[in-house]
């Protein structure tokens, strides 16, 4: 008997949901061969680099991730149509799939290219665990989205308050909302989505954008039914260029009484410990410092109550300028023996650039005590590119106290000790 025609197999092809996916960036973040790219709309999946090795579908906070399509091979969608969807194609069924493909259905991936199997340098996003801290509560998730039974909620705007100075560049805002008598549980560390109103340059009403929440699971006024934002309004991109950000000047421009549209809640990972005695390590810069806001607000809270006996809180917290550091002065009014801060700033006129990995290694025997300690957590949240500077740190700082890293950082990641949310 001839062998089939494996170009004309059928594969299970690797698809996102552009209905779902919130655009966190966590999949291309963590994907080891590279198969995983987006535009200004949509996060796409290379059928000829995927190597089904789901490493990216635990990470995903929504489940958009988890998407797949049998499709003749030859006829595999390509990343230029996928960047094009507002929803997933409709499943072939068995007949149209073996008229399509001549063949019977044999699911086969399309094995990687060359440059995808090739050995990979060190990659930060690797290192982050998929499964919360043993202790941690549990989260509710997409109680509202696109595919559950009420696609958002409304939220109504009951604070909007800048948190940077006046005068600066940076201009960022504490933004608040409240749901009302309509439940939305939360726990730190979770994100929710919102939908900006009106349409894309296509005609298209334009997908959420995803936030994390800074306020603690009681509310940002405790025994209300609200939460709060850390929002950065953005101008230029990542190159520099100018560019209004939709959903951030949305939001920085919104008036106590004005209602916006939410999803959620999302992530059931980057969550903080429940235990007593567990100890905390905070790694952030910019308005990744929203869910340190709310880790640290909570325990606040509890060492109000006199019952709370914590662990260590220490925070590593970086931005250009002291100016452009959201919270600063509440900050500062914190006690010094209930968190450790710790500044960095890159950009101080007349100083030497200052980063958070350094400041960090300036920490190197408090911070090798936590690693090896296993009632520590180590939570690290802002710009992508900070995260290889910090892993690379962590393992400095290990092998410096003889710690074998490649043990270490396993158990990190096995016990849900080691978190990263990086965009």
């Amino acid at each position: 008997m001839d062998a089939p025609d494996t170009a004309a197999a059928v594969i299970r092809q690797h698809l996102i949901d552009p209905e779902i996916c919130i655009r966190c960036n966590t999949c291309e973040s963590v994907c080891p061969v590279q198969a995983i790219s987006h535009d200004e709309r949509n996060y796409v999946v290379d059928a000829t680099r995927c190597d089904l090795c789901m490493a990216c579908i635990s990470p995903c906070p929504t489940g958009a991730i988890d998407s797949w399509r049998q499709v003749p091979r030859s006829r595999a969608w390509g990343l230029q149509e996928q960047l094009g969807w507002d929803e997933l194609p409709a499943e072939l069924g068995e007949q149209a799939l073996a008229e399509a493909a001549g063949l019977a259905a044999v699911a086969t991936p399309i094995p990687p290219t060359a440059s995808a199997t090739a050995e990979q340098p060190f990659k930060a996003a690797h290192y982050g665990a998929h499964l919360p801290p043993w202790s941690a509560a549990h989260p509710y998730v997409q109680l509202y989205g696109p595919k559950a039974a009420r696609k958002s909620l409304a939220a109504t705007v009951t604070g909007n308050v800048r948190v940077t100075e006046a005068g600066t560049d940076y201009d960022t805002h504490h933004l608040v909302l409240d749901f009302g008598h309509t439940p939305f549980p939360l726990l730190e560390g979770q994100s929710i989505a919102i939908l900006p109103p009106g349409l894309d340059e296509q005609g298209r009403p334009h997908h959420a954008r995803q936030y994390s929440v800074a306020s603690p699971r009681n509310g940002e006024r405790p025994g209300y039914n609200n939460l709060s934002l850390t929002i950065k309004r953005v101008l230029e991109d990542h190159q520099g260029r100018p560019v209004r950000g939709v959903a951030s000047n949305y939001l920085c421009d919104l008036l106590v009484g004005d209602t916006v549209q939410v999803m959620g809640p999302f992530g059931t990972s980057f969550l903080m410990p429940n235990h007593p005695k567990s100890h905390i390590v905070m790694i952030c810069t910019g308005t990744g410092s929203a869910p340190m806001r709310a880790m640290t607000e909570w325990r606040r809270r509890l060492r109000q109550t006199g019952k709370f006996e914590g662990g260590k809180l220490m925070l590593f917290f970086g931005a250009r300028t002291q100016q452009e550091l959201p919270y600063f002065g509440p900050l500062q009014k914190l006690p010094k023996d209930f968190i450790d801060i710790n500044f960095a700033f890159s950009r101080t006129p007349g100083q030497p650039k200052r980063h958070v990995q350094d400041a960090m290694r300036e920490r190197a025997a408090d911070l090798a005590r936590l690693l090896a300690d296993p009632d520590a957590c180590f939570f690290v949240c802002g710009l992508q590119a900070m995260e290889e500077g910090v892993l690379l740190a962590l393992r400095d700082i290990a092998q410096q106290a003889g710690l074998d890293w490649d043990e270490t950082a396993a158990t990190l990641k096995h016990d849900g000790r080691l978190h990263l949310e990086t965009y």
